[in-house]
């Protein structure tokens, strides 16, 4: 038995998105289309709604903890399981709330057991679609409002930005749509952040949409997150500025001074559109911590550990591109440690990002006093840390993975 395709369709841009299901479903008129509204998930309600050919039914789902990984859990997933038994759909389309970042939803969807199997064992997942207003995306993808003043979600712990999730839909995508207008200045402005966040997503206008949704160009990473050692530029972006659009590779065989780097990342938010990337601090030398940011958002969590000091155990659970990698650029005396950042500016100094990097870089003196030296500076990071900082930042000791946020 063949199982049936999924796709995951995402955009902020509502009314865009409700065209390209319309055009789906237009393109198979058997498709399935399943929808969960978050808007109230704070109070423990979801609204469920699925589509299949005439049949349009909402149901409201109450939970025990409304919270976004609840409703992952306790419903969405075991949905996506029942849609894919004997009687459903030959495709099923995934529509997320715009909320929702779809990386973590197909993180879910490949490791989450569900009747003791992940649902990506049980469906063809062909990848995701996102879809983009040329005319607003970009200030979305630059501005510092958070998602509970847009009303997007209720959650009174959801801090993340609008930038946060803009831009993650459109990095995780396989296929960007455009589904709105825009003047000429800003439809290139967007063009150009696009094609560098997400290099390897094919690009179409509402208007040439076709049964092409369905398919994954090569190179299409089909719903897999990458692993936080895999090269930061995925595919082949241009490096080349465009509408004052650059990228910004930063990387250093040296330890981030704590204070300094804390000092410093407002640099990160002022004019970028996106960071991300691992760091490494004097006060922790076993740690990979992995960095983002999004507009006015930015986030450090722990991401693993270096392999260098590692067991034979750690070295043969490694996948063979990271030992290449790390084997590749093995440092006599700090191993693999390494700061390695991408930085995507639209109206920010790439040459003074830089700078200021190096500056919170350890000085040679500082490098010379050697490990127990460091281990004493002060620390502001958690091993979760956002920016703005908050008083209730996890305590140090509380570890998450990058694949889990």
């Amino acid at each position: 038995m063949e199982h049936p395709e999924l796709l995951v369709l995402t955009g902020l841009h509502v009314t865009g998105v409700e065209a390209v299901i319309t055009r789906i479903r237009a393109l198979d008129p058997d498709v399935a289309v399943l929808h969960h509204d978050l808007r109230d998930v704070g109070s423990g309600v979801v609204r469920r709604r699925l589509r299949r050919g005439p049949e349009d039914t909402t149901t409201v789902v109450e939970l025990d903890h409304g919270c976004l990984s609840c409703t992952l859990r306790e419903d969405l997933l075991p949905m996506l399981r029942a849609l894919a038994g004997p009687g459903g759909p030959r495709r099923i389309v995934l529509h997320l709330d715009p909320a929702l970042e779809p990386e973590q939803v197909c993180w879910s969807l490949l490791h989450v057991l569900v009747d003791d199997e992940p649902v990506g064992d049980v469906v063809d997942l062909r990848g995701v679609v996102t879809c983009v207003d040329p005319g607003t995306w970009f200030d979305d993808a630059t501005g510092d409002d958070v998602l509970t003043e847009r009303g997007m979600t209720d959650l009174p712990d959801d801090e993340r930005t609008v930038a946060q999730v803009a831009v993650g839909q459109v990095e995780f995508a396989d296929l960007v749509v455009h589904t709105g207008a825009a003047d000429p200045w800003t439809l290139a402005r967007t063009d150009a952040v696009v094609a560098r966040l997400a290099p390897a997503a094919a690009r179409v206008r509402f208007a040439a949409l076709d049964e092409r949704v369905f398919l994954a160009g090569a190179g299409a990473r089909r719903g897999h997150p990458d692993d936080v050692h895999a090269p930061l530029l995925r595919g082949e972006p241009p490096l080349g500025p465009d509408c004052g659009v650059r990228l910004l590779l930063f990387s250093a065989r040296r330890p981030f001074h704590p204070e300094r780097l804390h000092g410093a990342v407002d640099v990160l938010l002022d004019g970028v559109v996106r960071t991300r990337g691992r760091i490494w601090l004097a006060t922790r030398p076993e740690a990979v911590l992995w960095l983002e940011s999004a507009g006015g958002g930015l986030r450090v969590g722990h991401a693993g550990e270096w392999l260098d000091g590692a067991d034979a155990t750690v070295w043969e659970e490694t996948s063979p591109e990271r030992r290449a990698i790390a084997a590749l650029g093995w440092d006599p005396v700090f191993g693999d440690r390494a700061q390695d950042l991408a930085v995507l500016t639209h109206d920010a100094d790439p040459g003074e990002i830089d700078a200021r990097l190096r500056e919170a870089l350890l000085t040679d003196d500082e490098l010379a006093a050697g490990k127990s030296a460091w281990r004493a500076l002060s620390d502001p990071f958690g091993w979760w840390h956002t920016d703005p900082c908050e008083t209730a930042d996890l305590p140090a000791g509380h570890t998450e993975n990058k694949e889990e946020h």
